[in-house]
């Protein structure tokens, strides 16, 4: 409907006087407004949205699958598929990465401090658009409420921690993230009965325990500016990580979860081949001259083809694991990719060392002398 546009005149009257005022008229003209709506819908009652909104979905037409249920929202507050049409439409809205509009038909049903069914359902949901909405704080804090509730079953309280420790970790809290993980571990690891517990969120909590050393270990940059002795110990300590956030990984594997599991083989593979590239590509310690910096490219040669070596036997390992279960994450695709970049870099490598010179022999070491004693 269009609203044609108004014309206002204002003209003072002589109070007490029978002339009128000569005060000249004034004119306020506003722009034109145009009003929509869905004159579609409008026909339709709340029995006939829904039936449509449900056909909708189930035939994964998101976007009119949002119209129809936020139709009923929005023009039907009394209808009794109300609640069913927000949950559905914040849905469809997730499919469609329309997290405003999402966040804003879970927030009306949510209640995550004593829901239950749907209300419950749709606390959980809030704290999933936030994470994609990157409102980290926001998420963590219906996340803590959630997983602090001790009439929840051990299976929700879990999943409500470990995405709570997620988004610790997105937000920037390494240290948070581990803590808020490591009770997940320690509550799963303690129940008595784990046939109750879904192991994909104990693996996913693994695997991102993993995760907060496989950052850490990325953190230490090899220098080398610094001296040799500083530039070992950051090697030690960078190796020290790896290996625990590898242990890390190969924890989430022996938890069981298919999807998991696949991620955390992927990631052993890509910490092999992230040393490979850190140790490849570092120069050689500044204090060392120059034939010792050529025996120290030698030996190191040596040191990374054993780590193109490991992670390609990860990644085998890896991918026959993933067929064995048919899992069919990205990660799959992932290591597929890595593998064979790592088995064309280790033929590189064998050709660059036959066609290298020989190292330097280092010098020998020197030999008591067998002179007369001293007097």
């Amino acid at each position: 409907m269009r609203l044609s546009s108004v014309l206002l005149s204002l003209a003072f009257l002589s109070v007490g006087c029978a002339h009128v005022s000569k005060t000249p008229v004034q004119s306020v003209k506003f722009d034109d407004v145009v009003i929509t709506g869905d004159l579609e819908l409008e026909k339709l009652n709340d029995e006939e949205l829904f039936a449509a909104a449900t056909s909708f979905y189930a035939a994964e037409d998101w976007a009119q699958a949002a119209r129809y249920f936020s139709r009923i929202c929005d023009f039907h507050p009394n209808s009794k598929h109300r609640r069913l049409a927000l949950y559905n439409a914040g849905l469809s809205f997730e499919k469609l990465k329309a997290w405003e509009e999402a966040y804003a038909k879970f927030l009306e049903l949510s209640d995550p401090a004593k829901g239950t069914g749907d209300t419950l359902d749709a606390a959980f949901r809030v704290a999933e658009v936030l994470y994609h909405m990157e409102r980290f704080p926001d998420a963590v804090e219906v996340l803590r409420v959630l997983s602090d509730r001790t009439d929840l079953s051990v299976d929700k309280r879990i999943e409500a921690r470990t995405q709570q420790g997620i988004c610790e970790l997105e937000g920037g809290d390494l240290d948070g993230a581990e803590r808020t993980l490591r009770s997940v571990l320690t509550m799963y690891n303690e129940h008595p009965d784990k046939d109750l517990i879904d192991e994909y969120f104990p693996g996913q909590a693994q695997f991102f325990v993993g995760e907060i050393f496989r950052l850490r270990y990325e953190s230490i940059v090899l220098d080398a500016n610094k001296s040799t002795e500083k530039l070992a110990e950051d090697l030690e300590y960078k190796s020290e990580l790896l290996l625990s956030s590898q242990g890390h990984y190969l924890r989430a594997i022996r938890l069981g979860n298919g999807y998991w599991a696949t991620a955390a083989g992927q990631r052993i593979g890509q910490l092999y081949e992230n040393m490979y590239d850190h140790m490849a590509n570092a120069p050689a310690p500044a204090d060392l001259s120059q034939e010792e910096q050529d025996v120290y490219r030698a030996e190191l040669r040596k040191k990374i083809r054993v780590l193109i070596a490991k992670a390609i036997t990860v990644y085998e390992r890896t991918l026959e694991a993933a067929e064995r279960i048919g899992s069919r994450s990205p990660f799959v695709e992932e290591t597929r990719a890595s593998l064979k970049r790592m088995k064309e870099l280790l033929l590189a490598e064998a050709k660059a060392e036959e066609e290298a010179p020989p190292p330097p022999a280092p010098p020998p070491a020197p030999t008591k002398g067998k002179g007369k004693p001293n007097s």
